[in-house]
């Protein structure tokens, strides 16, 4: 752990140790929004599969879900920003 901090010191010019991690708080953020999506989304189409019926629900459901997922993403992004 300390060897990564140290690169990430030596990366920005020995400059501020903060950017480095909102950078790599910023891509996690990223990541962890699109994993979530994925899973949203294949949980969604195998509710679907099962209750064909209920699709409608299942479908407005996952809709916010992800849209939640999404505005939790970008405030990630923009604290990092302002972290930056």
């Amino acid at each position: 752990m300390l060897r990564i901090l140290a690169l990430l010191q030596e990366a920005g010019g020995g400059g501020d140790l903060g950017a480095g991690l909102a950078v790599i708080g910023a891509g996690l953020a990223v990541i962890g929004a699109g994993i979530g999506i994925g899973r949203i989304g294949g949980n969604m189409t195998e509710a679907m599969a099962r209750q064909p019926e209920a699709a409608g629900q299942i479908q407005n459901g996952a809709i916010i879900l992800a849209a939640l997922i999404e505005g939790a993403a970008l405030f990630g992004l923009v604290i990092a920003g302002f972290i930056k």
